[in-house]
């Protein structure tokens, strides 16, 4: 049989909750404990949840089903009936199999038997963190397949937000320290350019770390993100000791009054330009108080500006008393994705510039 695990959650359909379903994945997950098939059932179709039971019999080695309290007898008996064997609390031990039924009504109870389960499916583990921006879906599944081949024992999780990607990697600790330090190496030389850290921690604040390690201070100049890059960097504790300001040039006006971003620039090579971010960063620096200074520029639609360029076209600038750059993207997606993926994009720069 399989070593794999299955969740099934009977619910009442007519309701879209799906917190304590959610909240208890995630639970699991945090113990190394992951579902490889989740179903949801209606919780008065007896048709629907036999159906899924015994599909799940000689598939799965652990069943855990969450159900409210008027069902939970209902199936307990079922599965004595279907498995063999008697409850205790529970739990019921089959051939192979582990069952356990759930009540999703009691949150304490909830709590107590999760706890149960993971002790039966867990194991003992340990685990650590890479954190990247940039890379490709691509690019992390085949780092991640290295690995595998490596230690096929290991397991990953990985979440994806805006191009910001947390990778778990969940191993036993039974594997040595020269195992782990192996899979740690080949993780890392193939997401080198990628990695901003190796603990879980957000962005902003390993950007901050970074700042008050080389005792620096930063500047932010934005335009269509519209101060987002600000409120990421302000939510940090501890952020005043490295952070000088934040400036929201949104109008062709403010950039020229505010950073001293030329009119023939604008007018020659337009707001959204590699020139435009160029001299964003610029008028920050020349202004003093600032070690650091990030700008962006771009555009985030629905629609594209007066011009031709096309909506996702962004400029993210940075730079130091030793020099300025500049970097093009062309990103896809709605308003929000090409804003917070930007977001993302721009604070990496001013880590990768600092580094």
């Amino acid at each position: 049989m399989s070593l794999k695990n299955c969740l099934i959650v009977l619910r009442n359909k007519k309701v879209n909750d799906f917190d304590v379903a959610n909240s208890l994945i995630k639970k699991f997950a945090s113990q190394g404990v992951y579902f490889d098939r989740v179903e949801y059932c209606a919780f008065d179709d007896s048709e629907e949840i036999t159906r899924s039971v015994r599909e799940c019999k000689g598939n799965y080695s652990g069943i855990v089903i969450l159900c409210p309290q008027a069902t939970v007898n209902a199936l307990k008996a079922f599965s004595e009936k279907l498995f063999g064997g008697k409850f205790e609390g529970v739990a019921l031990s089959a051939e192979g199999t582990g069952v356990f039924v759930i009540n999703s009504d009691d949150a304490e109870g909830r709590k107590n038997a999760a706890e149960l389960v993971i002790s039966k499916l867990g194991r003992h583990i340990g685990r650590m963190y890479i954190k990247t921006v940039g890379a490709s879906t691509a690019v992390i599944n085949e780092a991640i397949g290295k690995v595998k081949n490596i230690s096929p024992q290991c397991d990953f999780n990985v979440t994806s937000r805006y191009s910001d990607c947390s990778i778990e990697i969940i191993y036993p600790q039974t594997l040595g320290q020269d195992a782990v330090d192996v899979i740690y190496r080949s993780l890392i030389g193939s997401l080198n350019e990628y990695v901003y850290a190796i603990e879980d921690v957000s962005l902003a604040e390993r950007l901050y770390q970074l700042l008050k390690l080389r005792r620096i201070k930063i500047s932010v100049a934005e335009s269509f993100t519209g101060g987002g890059i600000a409120k990421r960097l302000v939510e940090v504790p501890g952020i005043s000791e490295v952070y000088y300001e934040g400036v929201n040039t949104y109008s062709n006006e403010s950039k020229t009054k505010r950073l001293g971003v030329k009119q023939v620039t604008l007018k020659n090579h337009g707001a959204v330009s590699e020139d435009t971010a160029y001299e964003m960063v610029e008028g920050l620096l020349n202004t003093g108080g600032c070690d650091v200074a990030v700008s962006t520029t771009g555009i985030a639609g629905p629609n594209s500006d007066s011009t031709s360029k096309p909506v996702g076209l962004i400029y993210i600038g940075v730079g130091k008393s030793d020099g300025i750059s500049v970097t093009k993207y062309e990103l896809k997606g709605d308003r929000q994705t090409i804003t917070e993926t930007a977001i993302n994009l721009a604070l990496f720069a001013a880590f990768k510039k600092i580094k």
